[in-house]
């Protein structure tokens, strides 16, 4: 059976990309701080920071050959730049950035002997875009698109895809800042007229997941028709 790790698998859209690969994957599944819910899921279980390479390493000691790696793991913060700390921007670019150069490099360590592999990072429109009082959370995803593209430039030789998935805005806990109000301003402006679910996201992740190497190096868009 093909192997599969994914980063922030406990709940919401790592949830459901776990569900979709179950059937096909030996799953390796990391969550932050979360494990107990975890515990109905498949697979090997680890619980730790992914912004923190000693843990992942600690992680692929437990891996010896990989098939596909999801970078799930992310958190927002929602604020004007004058009140957002240095920790917390340091934290925002940890969890949503620094993670993917650590479980890429290792990944990568694994699938390119192999000239075999696939890395799908979870991104969003606001790495595209840029959103208002969400400059952490907008420049991290804005480096991950980067970070995609130079990574599928550097592996695609090795026979290893690497693309992005661009989220618009999914209906999961990441939201749950929003007001009544602002959330019916946000689905006004989708054409599709409602948030996507982890599950439409999950769909996504998997096709990517079957896509011919030729295509890499690519940011799709995943947003209803946003933008």
């Amino acid at each position: 059976m093909k192997k599969a790790l994914i980063t922030g698998a406990s709940r919401g859209i790592g949830r459901a990309i776990v569900e979709k690969l179950k059937d096909e994957y030996e799953l390796f599944l990391i969550c932050k701080n979360n494990s107990d819910l975890m515990s109905d899921l498949p697979g090997r279980h680890y619980a730790g920071d992914v912004g923190d390479q000693a843990f992942v390493k600690g992680v692929f000691k437990d891996i010896d050959e990989l098939d596909l790696l999801i970078n799930n793991a992310g958190i927002a913060y929602f604020d004007i730049i004058q009140d957002i700390t240095c920790d917390k921007w340091d934290e925002v670019i940890r969890t949503d950035l620094t993670s993917v150069y650590n479980t890429s490099r290792l990944a990568a360590s694994l699938m390119v002997p192999r000239h075999s592999g696939r890395i799908i990072n979870i991104s969003s429109v606001w790495g595209l875009y840029g959103a208002s009082c969400e400059s952490a959370y907008s420049a991290a995803k804005g480096g991950v698109n980067a970070f995609t593209k130079a990574l599928a430039k550097e592996l695609a030789p090795s026979g290893v895809a690497v693309n992005a998935l661009a989220l618009g805005v999914i209906d999961t806990d990441m939201n749950k800042h929003f007001s009544d109000s602002e959330k019916e301003d946000l689905i006004n402006q989708i054409p599709i007229g409602r948030m996507g679910t982890p599950e439409e996201a999950a769909e996504a992740v998997y096709h990517l997941s079957k896509m011919p190497l030729y295509l890499t190096g690519q940011i799709i868009a995943v947003d209803g028709g946003w933008n």
